[in-house]
């Protein structure tokens, strides 16, 4: 069963490797963030562009934010101008950090009942289950930007949940 704590460790940890990754990418020049590099959204700024707009979908479940203003197959040009998309994205990480620290334990273990527009029909689901896959997309595909990054020279840094956040004997 996922828990509050879990939640809580998940979103501090988020917030710390978003600030690595932007920090690197801030060391790019434009053109080098958006040269296609082969991944699924291509770039590096249209990868960071998608798992804002994943964020973005998800808490629009999960807390009433808006809902993204374009489709997931846009996703990767949400915003365009860099410096726009790093302030949303702290913005959002700092929300992601206090809907986790209110969140109840019964709201976790509830189901959710969504309409997707990328599937084209409902769905049902496992709070806490979703809750999971929220973070596990904003890692993966932060994974993909990592080793864009580091073909590119820049480190982000080390991406290991124990180390990024010491645990202390407990999440």
């Amino acid at each position: 069963m996922i828990t509050t704590d879990y939640v809580r460790m998940m979103a501090a940890y988020n917030s710390e490797m978003n600030r690595r990754v932007y920090g690197a990418a801030a060391s790019l020049t434009d053109t080098e963030r958006r040269a296609d590099r082969g991944a699924f959204w291509k770039s590096i700024h249209g990868t960071l562009a998608h798992i804002l707009w994943g964020d973005s979908a998800w808490m629009s479940r999960f807390d009433g934010w808006p809902r993204p203003p374009i489709p997931i197959d846009q996703s990767g040009r949400l915003v365009e101008n860099f410096e726009e998309l790093r302030s949303l994205r702290e913005k959002a990480d700092a929300e992601i950090e206090a809907w986790a620290e209110r969140l109840d334990p019964a709201w976790l273990q509830a189901d959710l009942t969504w309409f997707s527009q990328s599937t084209r029909h409902e769905s049902r689901r496992n709070r806490g289950q979703l809750v999971v896959h929220f973070f596990n997309h904003q890692t993966h595909h932060r994974g993909q930007a990592h080793a864009m990054l580091t073909a590119l020279g820049q480190d982000p840094g080390d991406t290991d949940l124990p180390i990024v956040i010491p645990w202390n004997g407990s999440p």
